[in-house]
Parts: C-alpha cells; structure tokens; sequence
C-alpha cells in the first residue's frame, strides 16, 4: 500500500450555490468545518489557493453524489468536471473523491446536537458536510 502524501487535507462539498470546506491536519488529528464559500467558481478556486498558501495541502477530498445504488448522481457530472478544473489549476495536489451520500442530513444531526437552530444550522450545514465526508474517508482508511 501507498502511504498517502503527508500534508493537510481540504475537503470540498461542491455544491450549486454553496461550497463546504473542511480540513485535516498533516498528522490526521483536529479535523474541523472551515467555512461556506458562496462564490462563483473563479471566487471558489481563489479562496481555496488562499487555503492552500496558509498551509501545505497534499489532497483535495472531493465530495462525489451517487445515487443509492453507488451509481453517479444527476451533479456527478459538474462535480467531476469541477475538479478536473481543480487539477489543472493546482496540479501539485492530489485530487480524490468519496462517496458524499447523506453527508448533509448527517450534518444537520450534529449541528443540532451541538445547539445550533434555524438560520446558523443553515449556514454552516455545508461546512459540516464537507467535514461529516472527511471524517468518513479518514475513518475508511483514507481509499484512494
């Protein structure tokens, strides 16, 4: 086996409108929800090279949406297409995806767990669902 590239790891919850970001120190100990990036993709992809200038990010985790069959989903397609764009824009880091199915109903059972209602539920869901599939492929032995 492939030891994996030691440097943090940047999840990434792609979504239509909103983007969920969150990250894994070199040594896999304090993972945590960074933020929900509300940009057009140009924003997007300058906001994450801002990320990647803070610290060394070796993987970008990239949320795929597959259907309950394990099949691509109807945004399967623009996901794979974002982080073709994702490579070629930052061709040192390794791109890979994992299965994102239930992350964000996942998410809001522990932002409610942690006491947070309404409009703050709302505004962080992708964050913690980028970090909900972080925690899960680190939990999985990080496949790639």
């Amino acid at each position: 086996m492939i030891p994996p590239p030691r440097g943090a790891v940047l999840a990434i919850d792609h979504g239509e409108r909103r983007t969920g970001l969150a990250i894994v120190d070199p040594l896999r100990i304090a993972a945590r929800a960074l933020e929900v990036v509300e940009l057009p993709e140009q924003g997007l992809l300058a906001r994450i090279a801002e990320l990647c200038e803070e610290r060394v990010v070796a993987t970008f985790l990239v949320g795929l949406p597959l259907d309950a069959q394990g099949k691509d989903g109807g945004r399967a397609a623009s996901v794979r297409a974002f982080a073709t764009r994702l490579s070629t824009r930052f061709p040192g880091v390794e791109v890979v995806f994992h299965d994102e199915r239930l992350t964000s109903k996942e998410a809001d059972l522990r932002l409610v767990e942690a006491g947070h209602a309404g409009r703050a539920r709302k505004e962080r869901r992708d964050a913690w669902a980028a970090l909900v599939l972080l925690q899960d492929w680190l939990e999985s032995g990080e496949p790639r």
